[in-house]
């Protein structure tokens, strides 16, 4: 199986049928659908991306970077391409699951969480929770604006229902998830966008806790030398692909694009363990082993 793991369900750039025939083209067996949280942007040049992840990736020219792509306003909303862009404080579930119900054996989907706003999130977990195709928790504490400790008590719901959490890490404070492995090692989490924004850093950091995953997603973040990159420190074994489509992943029509990055790991592992293993075999496992049995025999 082709598994996506990172995934919003975006109807404003890609509707539910624009979806299902771009993931058949491309040869996608799953997605892993999430809602989205912000405004729909345009996507930055290609060479602003460029900066970016030099930026990231060199230590002393970190807050450089953290400049360029991390402008919001008092209200929380994010500055693009010096456009403001409304980021949601409680993106809708209910919205995905609804989708899911209607292609069981198409998507997956996680239960967005932000513990820095109203939302009652143990309340919010339950009910999706125990849904057959619900696949764990996904957070952003780099855009909601909070430290991934706070995601503490969700993560242990997800750790004692044998689900992962996806989060997306921010800077300094937003950036700081030991505390949540700390307080729940057994937790299989995965850190989105190849450790996004401290890349060999935390590579480093993780590299001993085999329950630390990366996703490889959004070629905003991702590119074919970090592929290379964090596969080679870390192991296949702990690498997943995901898009975070419709974002990113463009081609030269720009539109999306599911092989914008499942093509570069094609290309990069020829051994078709390891290829196998971070464009699907890994998510499977990592889902399967309590989580949704019935579904891999599809």
């Amino acid at each position: 199986m082709i598994i996506d793991c990172h995934f919003h369900y975006e109807p404003r750039i890609l509707n539910q049928s624009s979806l299902l025939q771009k993931m058949a083209q491309a040869g996608i067996d799953k997605v892993a659908l999430m809602p989205s949280m912000v405004d729909p942007f345009p996507e930055p040049p290609s060479i602003t991306t460029k900066i970016l992840q030099f930026l990231l990736k060199h230590k002393m020219l970190r807050p450089l970077g953290y400049q360029l792509c991390a402008n919001f306003n008092k209200k929380g909303d994010i500055q693009i391409l010096f456009q403001r862009y409304a980021i949601y404080p409680k993106p809708d579930n209910k919205q995905v699951f609804n989708i899911i119900d209607q292609h069981e054996d198409k998507f997956w989907g996680w239960i967005f969480i932000n513990p820095a706003s109203d939302q009652d999130v143990s309340s919010e977990i339950s009910k999706w929770i125990h849904h057959p195709n619900c696949v764990g928790i996904k957070a952003h504490p780099f855009w909601h604006r909070y430290a991934p400790s706070e995601l503490i008590p969700a993560a242990k719901i997800a750790e004692k229902n044998n689900k992962p959490m996806l989060i997306h890490c921010g800077f300094n404070a937003h950036g700081d998830y030991l505390p949540l492995i700390q307080a729940v090692p057994e937790l299989k989490l995965i850190l989105a966008h190849a450790a996004f924004p401290g890349y060999h850093d935390d590579w480093r950091m993780i590299q001993p806790d085999n329950n630390v995953f990366v996703d490889l997603s959004q070629t905003a973040y991702v590119d074919k030398k970090t592929i290379q990159a964090v596969v080679n420190t870390l192991g296949w074994q702990r690498c997943l692909f995901g898009t975070d489509g419709p974002y990113g992943s463009r081609d030269r029509n720009g539109s999306f694009c599911f092989n914008s990055i499942k093509s570069q790991i094609e290309l990069l592992f020829p051994d078709m363990e390891c290829q196998k293993g971070i464009l699907g075999k890994n998510f499977e496992k990592m889902v399967s082993e309590h989580s949704l049995p019935q579904q891999m025999n599809d």
